[in-house]
């Protein structure tokens, strides 16, 4: 029997609906969608129904897509591709302390290697940044703000719409990276105020190895690939056909699901934080991100006096996580955790508990009563 998946923040299976799609365009319809004859034409219609049904999820326009490899290709191209075509009119960006590497590690690579400041944000206990110290950040310099929509460990939604604004008033570019949120909550460019924003299609239920970046139109970005002129000359190579039908294709079934699925699974993550807490007392829980301004689907815990990494090897019945999978196996504690100001022995008993479109009723009792079984055990020993 498959262990119980709640590790759906790392990634999603694919869906059978977008399996189905792609299949024509792994055999029969081969074409280079930049070819004029029917090959390449038939290509090409796939291509841009996809660019279509991602835009339509998002509220944006069709042309204002460019289909990447992933959610950190579409990071790197919106902080770097701002970043050169905007120097001229500073070299300063802001961001938070908790973003995904993807992010952070551009910001850092800007820094050092072409000299750009950047200001890190700091969030409060709950994870949330303030949006008076984005405005206190802005400076002269500033051509560029990046706050992710949702965080990847703990599940926090941040007001973006605030900080949209303020980008606004201000006339600074603002980026987020919609990774976690899009196809679990509703995403729209314009209530965000949004120029520029990242999806990646393996965490709503399309292949790995492609992803989307909306780019507002009139904003300035470099290309990030250079080569002929696919993707508006916004992002050189041949299009992926049959992974960009894909994403398509699973943005248009997450659109249709998206308010019964926000539902249910809110329901059943509840339930598992309910079941847990009363096997281990209210005391020995201690959530992690906000009660309410969260995914639905993301429940972050600490267990008092257990270390996760131990707790989830003693329980192969359950693939789970304890953050970003990006970090796992690691000893130390999660950044965001102790960013949130989560004392480090409790970071380190943390568990991301992250499910999806497939989570039962029945898997989620099972893998409460073995948490609460197993963390028992480990306390007596």
């Amino acid at each position: 029997m498959s262990p119980i998946y709640l590790d759906y923040n790392a990634t999603t299976p694919i869906d059978a609906k977008v399996r189905e799609a792609m299949l024509p365009y792994l055999g029969e319809h081969f074409g280079n969608p930049s070819t004029t004859y029917g090959y390449g034409l038939r290509a090409r219609e796939a291509v841009e129904q996809a660019r279509r049904q991602v835009a339509i999820l998002i509220g944006a326009k069709p042309e204002e897509i460019v289909f990447t490899s992933g959610g950190s290709e579409s990071d790197n191209q919106a902080i770097i591709g701002i970043a050169l075509a905007n120097m001229g009119r500073g070299r300063h960006i802001i961001t938070s302390r908790i973003e995904h590497p993807a992010v952070m590690n551009t910001c850092r690579y800007l820094e050092e290697r072409l000299g750009f400041g950047v200001t890190y944000l700091p969030v409060d206990g709950y994870g949330l940044v303030d949006p008076d110290d984005v405005r206190h950040a802005i400076a002269r310099e500033t051509i560029l703000i990046t706050i992710m929509h949702a965080n990847n460990e703990v599940g926090t939604i941040e007001p973006i719409e605030e900080i949209g604004e303020i980008a606004g008033e201000r006339g600074v570019i603002f980026h987020t990276d919609a990774a976690q949120s899009c196809g679990k909550i509703e995403v729209n460019v314009n209530r965000m105020r949004v120029d520029l924003l990242t999806i990646a299609g393996h965490k709503l239920y399309a292949p790995k190895g492609i992803g989307a970046l909306f780019v507002r139109s009139g904003t300035r970005v470099d290309p990030f690939i250079h080569g002929a002129g696919q993707e508006g000359g916004r992002r050189a190579g041949t299009e992926n056909v049959p992974y960009a039908v894909g994403l398509g294709a699973a943005c248009e079934v997450a659109g249709d699901l998206l308010s019964g699925s926000q539902k249910n699974v809110k329901l059943l993550r509840d339930g598992l934080h309910d079941r847990i807490e009363t096997g281990l007392g209210r005391d020995s829980v201690h959530l992690n991100g906000h009660p309410e301004l969260r995914l639905p689907n993301t429940l972050n815990i600490s267990l008092q006096d257990i270390v996760g990494e131990a707790l989830l090897g003693k329980i192969p019945e359950i693939a789970a996580s304890t953050g970003a999978a990006c970090h796992a196996g690691s000893t130390e504690p999660s950044s965001v955790l102790l960013e949130m100001g989560v004392p480090r022995a409790l970071a380190l008993g943390a568990l991301r508990l992250t499910l999806g479109r497939w989570s039962t009723q029945e898997e989620v009792d099972m893998a409460g009563e073995l948490i609460v079984r197993q963390a028992k055990h480990l306390v007596s020993e």
